[in-house]
């Protein structure tokens, strides 16, 4: 005959591991629902590397996903006539992850939880990052460059925001230093009108 303690015993554990096979399956639930927002909002196309696909192509570097722009990987260099001689408004490297334009040349950053990446971001940084597209989600941090459309953030909720910042964080961390941010060059002075 079972105790009243083995009775208690039994349930708490049945109770307990319930909880945790729940938490483990919403957990789950929201590496997946991040991952179909990170791929849907297109963060592959600027984040993660790319190598030469079928007929050339280029195709994501499974291997490096959402590492950045890779630090020794040639980057796009310009000036403000280049780009009109060109007739553009920026131009990119061969792996979409540097771009150059008036405000200078950006580098996609790792989101890989790395600590050359995101690993030392909490949750909260990588919300208040797009919420106020400052880096870092610092209030007096530099402010997030193109092409990136952190503004697009803003529509998701916490929930979603916190459901990709599961999948980023449920990645393989990258080591790869994201060269920063350079600074557009001067524009000509305008010749004397006298």
């Amino acid at each position: 005959m079972v105790g009243v303690k083995q009775l208690v015993f039994f349930l708490a554990t049945a109770f307990l591991l319930y909880g945790c096979a729940k938490q483990q399956s919403e957990n789950q639930d929201s590496v997946e629902r991040g991952k179909y927002l990170v791929t849907f909002g297109g963060c592959h196309d600027c984040h993660t590397p790319k190598v030469p696909g079928p007929g050339g192509a280029p195709a994501l570097d499974t291997s490096k996903l959402l590492a950045g722009h890779l630090k020794d990987s040639p980057f796009p260099s310009w000036s403000p006539e280049d780009l009109a001689k060109r007739n553009v408004m920026a131009t990119t490297n061969d792996s979409a992850t540097a771009w150059a334009g008036p405000w200078g040349i950006s580098f996609a950053i790792n989101l890989t939880p790395d600590k050359s990446g995101i690993g030392e971001w909490s949750e909260e940084m990588f919300i208040r990052m797009a919420r106020t597209g400052k880096h870092q989600g610092q209030p007096n941090g530099r402010d997030i460059l193109p092409p990136m459309p952190w503004f697009n953030m803003k529509v998701l909720t916490d929930a979603d925001l916190k459901a990709m910042w599961a999948y980023l964080r449920s990645l393989p961390p990258v080591p790869n230093e994201i060269p920063l941010p350079i600074s557009p060059p001067q524009a000509p002075s305008p010749p004397n009108s006298k």
